[in-house]
């Protein structure tokens, strides 16, 4: 089972949540834990939990903490250190 918590008009979260449906895992995507159906968990022995880029990390934690009959293991990603410029005509002028 992979849980997706962001947005549901995140273009990222949702792009996540296909990533998973894709690969063959029942995926589902929460905008907070009140999203949580409990059946989903019916039988499932491995849970992974990823968020959308802007999710706020208390959402995250407050997901674990409601799965806390689970054992967590945290897999670190790659850390990315990417910059997108502002379009010029969203650059302030030069004083």
């Amino acid at each position: 089972l992979l849980l997706v918590v962001g947005a549901r008009n995140s273009s990222n979260s949702n792009r996540l949540r296909e990533i998973g449906q894709e690969s063959g895992v029942a995926t589902y995507l929460l905008e907070d834990v009140s999203s949580l159906d409990a059946k989903w968990l019916e039988g499932v022995e491995t849970v992974g939990i990823t968020a959308g880029a802007s999710t706020l990390e208390e959402l995250v934690r407050e997901l674990i903490e409601k799965l806390g009959a689970f054992e967590l293991t945290i897999m670190h990603g790659i850390e990315e250190h990417i910059q997108f410029k502002l379009p010029d005509q969203l650059r302030p002028a030069a004083a």
